[in-house]
């Protein structure tokens, strides 16, 4: 189990957080049973100050939170809990318990840095990695070929083709992107440039 520093009461804070999105969902108190019920049922578990008890986050609403990975802070004395969220996490019905909407959007994030992990793989075992050694022409020609292919398929009335062809396009965009030595971060940055209306977007 893990090694943490409880506090006089024998509680440590628990942060939640969505691992995917990095969105903080929710913050709750563990004590070293329901520590240890978290560890080996993999759904967060916390002990509840005002009802005296362990209670699973979920066990009535169903909106469980599955354990990605626990981190524990340099001081020992808090943690952070990456999670997955089956539905939203506060008991209002919001996605958090601070009212903020937590978008699968964040999900690009994540997919950024599991692409710069990838480029470094071999490229046996690897389609990012071959795509990235075969050279920059290759990468843009392939984000052209996808972008052609959601064109044609946004004419037609097939969604799941459509949808399927979004992904292959976003997918490629973030390859460009890593191959490129850039982040979406930097997009974004622009982007918000020309929302504040400090920069006009191209053509316009």
């Amino acid at each position: 189990m893990i090694t943490v520093k409880y506090n006089a009461d024998g509680l440590i804070p628990a942060i939640i957080q969505d691992a995917d999105t990095r969105v903080v969902l929710m913050q709750g108190y563990m004590n070293e049973e329901s520590l240890r019920r978290t560890e080996e049922s993999g759904k967060v578990c916390f002990y509840s100050r005002s009802r005296g008890r362990l209670w699973t986050k979920g066990e009535e609403s169903g909106n469980y939170l599955h354990v990605r990975a626990i981190l524990v802070d340099c001081d020992r004395d808090s943690l952070l809990v990456k999670v997955a969220p089956a539905g939203p996490t506060c008991h209002t019905g919001q996605d958090t318990c601070w009212g903020e909407r937590n978008l699968p959007a964040g999900f690009l994030a994540y997919l950024q840095e599991y692409l710069c992990e990838r480029a470094l793989a071999p490229p046996e075992v690897s389609y990012t990695a071959r795509l990235i050694r075969a050279g920059i022409n290759k990468v843009a020609q392939k984000v052209g070929e996808e972008a052609v292919e959601l064109v044609i398929e946004a004419k037609d009335n097939d969604e799941r083709l459509f949808l399927e062809e979004a992904a292959d396009l976003m997918y490629h965009y973030l390859v460009l992107l890593v191959a490129k030595g850039h982040a979406l971060e930097e997009v974004i940055a622009v982007l918000r440039r020309r929302h504040a209306g400090a920069e006009a977007p191209a053509g316009e």
